[in-house]
């Protein structure tokens, strides 16, 4: 009877579901709709929150910023049992994966055609920050090879190196560079057409061409631009339908003469689920990286962001920050930002080291930690008698999923890194993550012998 119970739910929170995406469908129209909201999915309803599901993390925040509110006032109407909408991202390994998930999306049946959720080759591109030109890019000894050949290939006429391959860490930049580079050549030369594009979105909108069979259309968009634009190529991994149609889109372009330009976390050789023949593509033309940036760099950066802040940073307070967080460019621009807000904001609080380090108190203790995912990695394995290796593997055995869950516990713990940054370490994803901190927040609180575990670890490597 209660399995029962619970079918019948299920089925009255889907009929709801379709009843909110008709009004939502009526209320934004077809291109709108069939583009980012019937791709969603009703994941889960606990405790008067509804969990819907989005294929992927750009989808989600889009949906999030433009759709979420109404999507939560159309379902408090129709159910006054909701309480809270809250969009999440269902993980797709593969792109197959992805097809199926959107396929199976419990929305009204009318398909539309795909041509409208294609439109011209200006629909393709992402917005671009106004704020990420050249002249706002802080060059120094770490990142002046990427900047001169990010302004070669945005200055010339001619194609100077195809492909023009950027890649480093977080925050570091690259993002700029694309944005800087684009910009610059949409105003030089405004008749030709550039599309910067996330990887996440080639891919969801290669998958939504699959789906409504109609792959010519993207085939004849991405084909005919003259520069395209691609960031965070490291995101195709392991997608091999997506990969093939990227390679064949490359190798058009190339032998047109039209311009690419990408970025990626990594080097062309050190992408973890990249074709061979793809890589080699990648290689092609000028690969530049992006080193952590050095502690002149770091001061230069303050002092020309503090200024179009408008705020005096005292010398000492320039030179703590820029010893002190060298680890991100955004970082250091996002602490700079909160000391201007406190500043701007509270009357009396001029800019000081110690209002300084008040202010950044989280921020530094957690630099201050200095561990890292790796070290947290060996030092959990050691203590548990495995092997890293066994620790990133696909086994579930108890003897290596619980160390397993131990670490990822201390990584969130014991470092500034996002849950996607820990599970991408574990080859996991972050929602995998998440349910390893839950689990192991609820043993040491059951289990004594756990607690002993976790609190000698974190000892160890907090020492």
């Amino acid at each position: 009877m209660a399995e029962e119970a619970i079918k019948k739910e299920d089925l009255s929170i889907n009929d709801q579901w379709e009843e909110v995406c008709s009004q939502l469908q009526m209320e934004f129209g077809h291109t709108a709709f069939d583009s980012w909201l019937k791709p969603l999915s009703v994941i889960s309803f606990n405790d008067g929150v509804m969990h819907i599901g989005a294929p992927t993390a750009f989808m989600k925040n889009w949906v999030i910023t433009h759709y979420s509110e109404r999507i939560q006032r159309i379902w408090e109407r129709k159910n006054p049992e909701v309480k809270s909408v809250q969009i999440v991202v269902q993980n797709m390994s593969s792109d197959d994966s992805l097809i199926k998930h959107i396929k199976q999306t419990p929305t009204p049946q009318k398909i539309y055609g795909v041509a409208n959720s294609f439109g011209n080759t200006d629909s393709l591109a992402s917005k671009l920050n106004p704020a990420y030109t050249f002249e706002n890019f802080v060059v120094g000894k770490t990142n002046e090879f990427a900047y001169a050949a990010a302004h070669k290939v945005a200055e010339s006429k001619n194609i100077s190196f195809n492909p023009l391959f950027l890649y480093s860490g977080v925050g570091l930049g690259k993002t700029h560079l694309m944005h800087a580079v684009a910009q610059y050549i949409k105003a030089a030369n405004p008749e030709r057409t550039v599309v910067y594009i996330s990887a996440e979105q080639f891919l969801y909108k290669f998958v939504n061409a699959l789906r409504y069979k109609d792959t010519d259309a993207f085939k004849e968009q991405f084909r005919s631009v003259d520069v395209l634009m691609i960031d965070d190529v490291q995101f195709l991994a392991n997608k091999t339908k997506t990969q093939d149609e990227f390679f064949y889109t490359f190798n058009s372009l190339i032998e047109s003469g039209k311009q690419i330009i990408l970025s990626a976390d990594k080097s062309p050789n050190d992408l973890d689920g990249i074709e061979g023949r793809l890589k080699s593509r990648l290689n092609s033309g000028l690969v530049a990286d992006i080193m952590p940036a050095d502690y002149e760099l770091r001061l230069g950066i303050l002092r020309k962001k503090s200024e179009q802040l408008g705020i005096t940073l005292p010398d000492n307070v320039a030179d703590f920050l820029a010893q002190k967080i060298s680890s991100s460019i955004r970082e250091l621009e996002g602490s700079l930002k909160r000391i201007a807000a406190h500043s701007l904001l509270l009357p009396g609080h001029e800019i000081s080291l110690d209002m300084t380090q008040d202010v950044l108190k989280d921020m530094l203790r957690s630099i201050d930690r200095k561990t890292t995912i790796d070290e947290i990695q060996k030092k959990v394995a050691e203590y548990f008698n495995i092997s890293v290796k066994e620790m990133q593997s696909s086994r579930r055995a108890r003897n290596v999923a619980r160390p397993r869950q131990i670490a990822m516990y201390l990584a969130k713990q014991l470092t500034s890194r996002s849950l996607p940054e820990i599970g991408r370490k574990f080859d996991r994803d972050h929602t995998t993550v998440m349910h390893a901190v839950r689990k192991v927040e609820e043993l040491v609180l059951e289990d004594t012998s756990m607690a002993e575990n976790v609190d000698t670890l974190r000892r160890a490597l907090e020492c």
